[in-house]
């Protein structure tokens, strides 16, 4: 190793004046231990700048010595792979020498060689020659001896090289003790032939062999830089102790047993092993006394050492249970798996991740490797012991930021990575902080790995775009709690749809509507190409709106979407002017996939199959029976051929809707857009719909021109989708948009004085993050039309920040006010009374608690408290955990709420993913937890363009071209329709709009008797074998199976309902009942007058007018059927009567059209078909004609 040289300044010396002095300090070595002061003056005094180079070691033969032996880690490895094999060899040669050993020859001391006569196994006598001297072959000692100098010459070597001052610390090492002992007597021999043949216990060098096989794993490790487990070196110390106990006591036994029994080393090692397992058989025992004594000893050297390695071993078992082990390379190349990495495991995240992960059948194969930094939760150490997720998870404890954790669980070989948030922590911003930082550690280690994440708040999520999929939780809560406001139960149509299921939950229930229900759950979206379909083969060339109706005609599947080859944005409804290719990418909802789909023709069917290339409407209408039977397997679609109708252009009229009046009949959708025929432009261009007379305006209320359609100036973060909205011609100033203050620019200090025509949106949350941003574009959506537009109040806990003020100045009617749900004024001053739906958003910080489940206590009792007060109020809550809906509604003693909870226990015994959907809040879409949506992310992992459609659907992301959700309500003018299938027929041929769902409310009785016969399903009672069809079922509420014949008698039967509502049962069984019944009235009664007159007192204490504040007792059928919530009307109105909704996603054709029913319908992009002449002659015409099927505002709904 070179020194550092002085060398001269080309800039400052000229290479002729060199003297002698600068060419002798050219060769002058500088100590790296010169001080840098005088190395300065030199090179300052030398007129040159100086060139140091350090040494890493010491620069004497010692050191150089040590680098190669001890610290250099290669040579290191090799001096003790050298060491190993030496030791070893000497065993090896003992055996050698033992097996080739005559005990009955003695070697005596002068050297000759005498005959044994002296053994007798019945002799106590012990012949101590035999036990010195033994019978040692030349070339063996040769061997031994060449050994035994390497061996002494390496030991002497190291010892001089770890001296470190103490020699007494050097010779009293039992290592240095045992080389001494097996190699000094050898070399003695070479001096002293004599000693040729004395006994010298070799066999220890097995000790010296396991310590250098420990240290040789040790320096391997750091040659090759990579770290072993503890464990594997625990478990190779016990295996090489007990090898040597059993080895050093089998030889020692075997030698000084020469001068007893004679033993063989085989009988030797039985002994010894027979001994140590405790079996002692006492067929082999040793005779002498030496043998004994070395037993003994033996004996207790194992009775201390292995115990303490037992206790290590045992203490790295636990400890590897707590952090898991690795995930072998060789399984990662031969399997397939993906890594979960979480901040903390708890059960219901695990159980969601792994039931809706192991639900599609090609991921059965899978592996799930869990990298967490906790230890494992002790419900989670359980529920991994199962047998069925034993041999399919493996949890390790480590972070995603070591790159040794991540090669723990072969991140590089992976699927996917899944990076989840711990939504349950107070600082969701550190959450994400922490979300983003596994992200980019995983990025960085395993940048081919595809990604899905999950964060929390939307200002976070740009720092993750280099995901491959990512879910911004607060985006999809809000948009989907304000969609819930104007698309009832929202929440639970994307709920269902991204959940897997094959459509079997509540088959076996005795209720009709939790069958249909249950079946139509089923659906969920699902992809294929249009040249391999047979679903949409035949509809190449033809319009979308075409191909979608005759696909939901022919075989029950509802087309939603398609994405072109050449474009990679999903399209939902692109209209009747998209024409469908060959290299189409089609989006359909139906129970399963086609690829699981059987394909059974009828008779007539296959006989006419070649007679199908003209019109559908010239042949025999088909109207297939959607008889969908979700198996394991497959899916069976029957097709049938009912009788046609007489014309089948024309939709024949019921005679019961008004003898002599007709209504138009439905059109043939055309194969090829008409742009006459279409007019999905009236938003944009009817001046009829915004336009109000200044007359009809009250004060205070903005008129319709001083909206317009624009796009958002500020957006509160990076990454939100520009959406056209209505805004206002000018930013509102910061101080009108406080609710419950007056200002210089207007005096208003309630909701009252505001005088809105629509009833008011309030949500309640604890701050104004940027994701609230996403509740308020979706209602000021441009194709909301604007007289439609319901006031938006914010009723937070903490006022807001300018930079959130900044971002919704813009949007037409939005206020806030500073106050929260448990104070009754603050829900009086921000106008309660007049609100149509109250939002209560999840808080953060009650979304941790010391019991998981306790997070919601708080919300939901507030909730229940509103109700109360507020009985006509739709509310929408907000839920951490999905469990926690069970107490929405809560009724101690209803006997069908019970039932339903049996229902659910049942369907999570039997593995659903969907145990909770029966519960009437999720069903009605009153309640929903954001967790549910989990499943989108994992779902993503098959279905890539689950995100996308979801939030499309939401309207977070607006595509040009792509339409958008809305409903439409069904009247008592529409009944005409019937059937689902003929409103799927008139939507797509009027204004090209494609309905996915239905919304229904029904009136049900909920008696003692039913509510049995609903809990026998506990009993294990098959109820198929005691009801009918649910079809051909007579009941007391609306059957989807009815035919049209029964309408009039519906109707006459729900005006009837509606005109019981408001008064007592007319029809008591006994006298004693009655009496009952009146008390339980007037007690009541006398409640809901109490609650009525807190009220009034708060709002006249207030200064609010009582006016529009309405009594329970006072509601109307129309209050009612416009709630929603209406599971709590047992307690108010009957206990006899009650009301429920369910969502019905993609039914059947043949489901009849029930009165109040809502139906999601997916409306074309207004913007994607505009005509170039915007003011056309017919489009009036064309919009009444369309708005009979327009949604009607909430507060206009009639029986």
């Amino acid at each position: 190793m070179a020194g550092a040289k002085l060398t001269e300044s080309p800039s400052e010396i000229d290479t002729d004046v060199r003297t002698d002095t600068q060419k002798a300090l050219d060769q002058t070595w500088i100590h790296p231990a010169m001080p840098l002061r005088t190395m300065g003056s030199l090179g300052s005094d030398a007129g040159q700048r100086v060139q140091v180079e350090f040494y890493v070691n010491e620069n004497t033969f010692k050191e150089r010595l040590k680098l190669f032996f001890i610290k250099n880690q290669r040579s290191s490895l090799r001096i003790r792979l050298l060491n190993l094999s030496l030791k070893l060899l000497t065993c090896l040669l003992y055996i050698v020498r033992v097996s080739l050993d005559d005990p009955t020859i003695m070697h005596a001391r002068n050297g000759t060689y005498v005959v044994n006569t002296t053994t007798n196994p019945s002799s106590t006598d012990i012949n101590w020659e035999l036990i010195i001297w033994v019978h040692r072959k030349t070339p063996v000692w040769a061997i031994q001896v060449s050994v035994a100098l390497i061996s002494f010459l390496e030991a002497m070597l190291l010892t001089y090289l770890s001296y470190k001052g103490n020699i007494w610390e050097q010779i009293f090492q039992i290592s240095f003790i045992l080389e001494m002992i097996n190699t000094v007597p050898f070399i003695i021999t070479i001096f002293w032939p004599p000693l040729k043949h004395i006994f010298v216990p070799v066999f220890l060098n097995c000790w010296l062999a396991k310590s250098a096989l420990e240290n040789m794993i040790n320096d391997l490790h750091r040659a090759i830089q990579r770290t072993h487990s503890a464990m594997f070196n625990q478990v190779l110390i016990l295996i090489c102790t007990l090898l040597c106990l059993v080895f050093t006591g089998a030889c020692g036994i075997q030698h000084l047993e020469r001068a007893g029994k004679n033993l063989s080393l085989f009988d030797s090692v039985y002994f010894c092993i027979v001994t140590f397992s405790t079996v002692g058989f006492g067929d082999v025992t040793p005779r002498i006394w030496p043998s004994q004594l070395l037993v003994v000893i033996m004996i207790c050297v194992a009775l201390v050492v292995l115990p303490l390695q037992f206790e290590e071993l045992a203490y790295l078992w636990m400890e590897r249970q707590k952090s898991g082990g690795n995930y072998s390379r060789h399984r990662a190349q031969t399997e397939k798996h993906v890594v979960l990495c979480v901040s903390s495991l708890k059960i219901d995240l695990l159980m969601d991740f792994l039931n809706e992960f192991y639900a599609h059948p090609r991921l059965q194969d899978y592996y799930v490797v869990i990298l967490c930094p906790t230890e494992m939760d002790i419900q989670v150490r359980r529920v991994l012991q199962i047998p069925l997720w034993s041999q399919r998870v493996i949890y390790l404890q480590g972070s995603a930021l070591k790159d040794q954790d991540l090669m723990r669980a072969k991140m590089d070989d992976a699927e996917s990575c899944f990076i989840l948030s711990s939504r349950n922590e107070e600082d969701r911003t550190s959450a994400d902080h922490q979300t983003i930082l596994r992200a980019w550690a995983v990025k960085d280690f395993a940048p081919n790995c595809p990604l899905f994440v999950q964060i929390l708040k939307p200002e976070n999520k740009f720092h993750v775009k280099f995901a491959d999929h990512v879910v911004c939780e607060e985006e999809f809560r809000y948009a989907m709690l304000a969609l819930n406001c104007v698309c009832p139960a929202t929440s639970t149509l994307v709920t269902l749809l991204v959940h897997t299921s094959r459509g079997q939950e509540g088959m076996l229930s005795p209720e009709a509507w939790q069958r249909t229900y249950g079946r139509c759950s089923g659906n969920e979206v699902y992809h294929i190409r249009l040249c391999d379909s047979k679903f949409f083969g035949e509809y190449d060339g033809k319009s979308f709106t075409y191909a979608s109706f005759h696909a939901h005609k022919k075989y029950g599947v509802c087309l939603i979407g398609v994405k072109r080859e050449e474009n990679k944005s999903i399209l939902l409804n692109p209209g009747p002017r998209h024409i469908m290719a060959a290299t189409d990418t089609c989006y359909y909802i139906n129970i399963t996939k086609e690829e699981n789909s059987a394909f059974i023709f009828k008779e007539e069917e296959k006989n006419n199959r070649g007679l199908a290339t003209g019109s559908l409407y010239d042949a025999p209408s088909r109207l297939p029976v959607q008889s969908i039977i979700a198996s394991m397997g497959t899916v069976a679609i029957d097709l049938q051929n009912p009788v046609a109708p007489e014309d089948p252009n024309k939709l024949g009229v019921p005679t019961e809707n008004g003898a002599g009046s007709r209504r138009p009949s439905i059109a043939p959708v055309l194969e090829l857009a008409d742009s006459s025929a279409i007019l999905p432009c009236e938003l944009l261009n009817d001046p009829l719909e915004d336009e109000t007379p200044q007359s009809d305006s009250e004060e205070g209320t903005p008129a319709g021109p001083e909206y317009v359609k624009g796009y958002p100036p500020n957006s509160p973060y990076i990454g939100s989708s520009p959406t056209l909205c209505h805004l206002l011609h000018q930013k509102a100033p910061f101080c009108c948009l406080r609710l419950d203050k007056g200002c210089k620019h207007n005096s208003f200090e309630d909701a009252k004085a505001y005088g809105f025509k629509n009833k008011l949106i309030i949500v309640s949350a604890e701050t104004a993050g940027n994701g609230l941003y996403n509740f308020i574009v979706p209602l000021r959506a441009y194709y909301r039309p604007k007289k439609e537009l319901n006031p938006i109040v914010l009723l937070l806990d903490n006022p807001p920040d300018n930079h959130f003020l900044e971002a919704i100045c813009c949007f037409p009617m939005v206020y806030f006010m500073a106050g929260n749900i448990d104070n009754l004024d603050n829900l009086l001053q921000c106008g309660i009374i007049y609100a149509d739906n109250l939002v209560v958003v999840d808080k953060e910080s009650t979304m941790s608690a010391e019991e998981d489940y306790m997070a919601d206590a708080k919300t939901i009792v507030n909730v229940q408290t509103m109700f109360r007060l507020f009985p006509s109020l739709s509310i929408i809550t907000e839920l951490t955990h999905p469990s926690n809906m069970r107490f929405m509604q809560f009724r101690a003693k209803d006997c069908y709420s019970l039932a339903l909870s049996k229902l659910e226990k049942i369907e999570r015994d039997k593995g659903s993913n969907l145990a909770f959907m029966f519960r009437l809040p999720f069903a009605a879409g009153r309640v929903f937890s954001i967790s549910m949506l989990d499943t989108l992310l994992y779902q993503s992992f098959v279905k890539d363009y689950m995100i996308t459609i979801a939030r499309l659907l939401l309207g977070l992301d607006t595509t040009p071209g792509s339409g958008y959700l809305c409903v439409m309500k069904v009247t008592e003018e529409d009944l005409w329709i019937r059937t689902y299938g003929r409103l799927f027929q008139k939507l797509c041929s009027s204004s090209a709009e494609i309905p996915i769902g239905i919304y229904r409310t029904e009136c049900h009785m909920f008696t003692s008797s039913e509510s049995q016969v609903s809990m026998t399903l506990e009993e294990g009672e098959d109820p198929r074998d005691r009801r009918e069809s649910w079809k051909d079922k007579p009941s007391h509420r609306y059957s989807t199976g009815s035919d049209q014949s029964e309408h009039p008698l519906l109707r006459k039967k729900s005006m009837q309902w509606a005109r019981r509502l408001s008064r007592k049962s007319s029809k008591p069984a006994s006298r004693a009942e009655r009496i009952s019944q009146q008390r339980l009235n007037l007690y009541r009664r006398s409640e809901r007058q109490e609650l009525s007159e807190l009220v009034k007192n708060r709002m006249k204490h207030l200064g609010l007018p009582t006016v529009g504040y309405e009594d329970v007792a006072n509601l109307t059928a129309s209050d009612v059927m416009n709630r929603v919530n209406l599971g709590y009307l047992q307690d108010e109105m009957n206990d006899q009567q009650n009301t429920l909704s369910y969502v019905l996603i993609n039914p059947p054709p043949d489901t009849i059209l029930e009165l109040n029913d809502i139906v999601y319908i997916i409306r074309s992009d207004p913007l994607a078909h505009m005509p170039d002449e915007q003011q056309m002659p017919g489009g009036q015409p064309g919009a009444k004609k369309r708005q009979e099927f327009s949604p009607d505002t909430r507060d206009e709904t009639d029986l």
